[in-house]
């Protein structure tokens, strides 16, 4: 596999807490300690799109493609609807106690992690607030979906993960001390079977789903807080990006380190790495230092192409074979 940087965006005036798809696969969405909201074409990368500007740090953000409306978190707890075609229809609720730290569509309803420990479920039709479920003492620091499970995967400051029912938000499971300290990150295997996550404690533990949320790894990852995780398209590898600087990619099958991506030696960041997205067209980070940077990845699809031409010449020779038999 070769990681190679193709392009880095800037214009933000402080750190970049939030990055996620765009209205497609060309397009990605920050937030911002700046306040702003920007939409960027990676194949312009020079060229960011201001959708939104409010007052305070925004420090998480969710796309609704359908209704052409984003949702974005601040610091103090307030979440903004913003309508993209009718900016007059805009809100802001203050809602949680503190900051709101993920956001996450699931169907018809937006979930919010407060830092008030409180998960909230919102209409969007509506753009209201339907329910809080008070599940920690502390802040809620991330969510994850799996539509397969119809499960909700929350981390809290507190070291816990909790899995509810997306649909009635009965709890299913709490894996209690999941981490020595906060859950900053979790994801979902794209199969549906295992859960990944990371924490303020710098390890990066998977969890195996179909067998009583077995821990099956745990491993020091990086050196400080994992921030974030990303698998890639096809499943077969996943990207994590942490405070000590680094992004890694990793093998999701036997989660061996492939590769380290830093500051000095492949033009990476040099702050904190606080989000990575893997779209089919790449890789993308943000961190502390107020930039984006885009990443081109090649080697490991051909490796696929490869695995699967063998495999099906392999098969059209053993019914051939069978054929002949008979």
């Amino acid at each position: 596999m070769q990681v190679t940087k193709a392009a880095q965006l800037t214009g933000h005036n402080a750190a970049i807490f939030a990055l996620i798809e765009g209205p497609d696969e060309r397009h990605v969405i920050t937030g911002a300690g700046d306040g702003w909201v920007v939409c960027w074409d990676l194949d312009a990368p020079e060229l960011g799109k201001l959708l939104a500007k409010v007052e305070v740090q925004v420090f998480s953000i969710c796309f609704l493609k359908n209704e052409q409306k984003i949702v974005a978190g601040n610091m103090d707890g307030g979440v903004h609807w913003i309508d993209l075609d009718d900016p007059s229809l805009t809100k802001n609720i203050a809602h949680h106690q503190r900051g709101v730290y993920d956001i996450r569509a699931v169907g018809d309803h937006v979930f919010t992690a407060g830092g008030d420990g409180k998960l909230s479920r919102w209409s969007i039709a509506e753009m209201r607030a339907l329910e809080s479920y008070h599940l920690a003492n502390q802040a809620l620091r991330c969510i994850d979906f799996c539509e397969m499970r119809q499960e909700i995967a929350v981390g809290g400051s507190d070291g816990a993960i909790y899995l509810l029912d997306s649909k009635t938000l009965e709890l299913r499971y709490a894996i209690q001390s999941a981490h020595g300290s906060s859950v900053f990150s979790l994801r979902y295997s794209p199969d549906g079977k295992k859960l990944l996550s990371g924490g303020r404690d710098a390890h990066l533990n998977v969890w195996d789903l179909t067998d009583g949320f077995k821990q099956i790894s745990s491993q020091s990852a990086h050196w400080f807080t994992i921030n974030s995780i990303a698998f890639c398209p096809d499943g077969r590898h996943f990207a994590t990006g942490s405070r000590d600087k680094t992004l890694k990619i990793w093998d999701a099958e036997n989660f061996e380190l492939i590769k380290v991506l830093e500051g000095g030696r492949d033009g990476g960041h040099f702050n904190s790495v606080n989000k990575v997205l893997w779209l089919p067209t790449g890789l993308v980070s943000c961190s502390d230092d107020r930039t984006a940077i885009i990443w081109k990845v090649t080697g490991f699809k051909t490796h696929i192409l490869i695995l699967h031409f063998f495999f099906s010449f392999f098969q059209k020779v053993s019914q051939s074979s069978s054929r002949a038999s008979k």
